[in-house]
């Protein structure tokens, strides 16, 4: 059985130190906690509004996560600019929009979007720095994802993760199709968006997934278990469903 990896997204211990314009709590020693209980990873969000990771927060990441850091960002030149000059180890790209709660839908890698996102995978390429797309899990945006020249593609498991009753494995299906696509294009596989412990192992047990990307229901599950024990628990179920493949 080859374990998948997890990488934890701090970016809501930063929302809840935002709230209160506090210096606390730290999404750097939450990142640290978060290595020290087994995360192979490390994932932050640099938006454009900056509403909950910090320019400061990025900077001292790249010196002191010792697994990856991977920094998801919108397809702009100034966070291109950022990117070349921080190196982390990868770069996921996004959609973004100032009003929404959290990221919606995948990233559009088609049609006069195309060209943006192009760019900017070139030019973080050109930075040494491993891309991957945010998209969404169907065949032909992986095909596309390809032809950009994304190293990695992440597939949105947010209409998974909302689906209920028969609705879930058709759901199942597509991200299983997305997935056996980018493997078969010779693409690294990463999947993530609204996973929920209920919810992870169904996706963990997807053949050609590497890697979840989860956030928000480990933070919120730490303010009642503890941060060590949130993770812990997230990796048990990641081992469970890799077992199952």
């Amino acid at each position: 059985m080859s374990r998948i990896r997890l990488h934890v997204n701090v970016d809501h211990v930063a929302t809840i130190r935002q709230a209160r314009g506090e210096q606390y709590p730290d999404p750097v020693w939450a990142a640290a906690m978060c290595e020290l209980a087994g995360a192979h990873g490390i994932t932050v969000h640099l938006r454009e509004d900056r509403r909950h990771i910090q320019d400061r927060d990025v900077r001292i990441l790249k010196d002191t996560v010792r697994t990856v850091l991977n920094l998801e960002m919108a397809a702009t030149d100034e966070m291109v600019r950022i990117a070349r000059e921080l190196h982390p180890d990868m770069c996921t790209l996004v959609p973004e929009k100032r009003e929404e709660q959290t990221t919606e839908g995948g990233l559009v890698v088609t049609g006069p979007e195309a060209k943006k996102v192009g760019n900017a995978v070139s030019a973080l390429h050109e930075a040494g720095i491993g891309v991957s797309l945010f998209v969404q899990p169907d065949r032909a945006v992986v095909s596309a994802s390809r032809e950009l020249g994304a190293d990695v593609v992440e597939l949105h498991t947010g209409y998974y993760s909302n689906a209920r009753g028969p609705l879930i494995p058709a759901e199942l299906d597509r991200l299983a199709s997305a997935a056996e696509a980018a493997v078969n294009f010779g693409m690294r596989v990463a999947a993530g968006h609204g996973l929920d412990y209920p919810n992870v192992v169904q996706v963990a047990a997807i053949p050609g997934v590497e890697e979840l990307n989860i956030g928000h229901s480990i933070i919120a599950r730490s303010v009642l278990v503890g941060l060590d024990t949130a993770v812990r628990d997230m990796l048990r179920l990641l081992d469970e469903g890799a077992y199952g493949r």
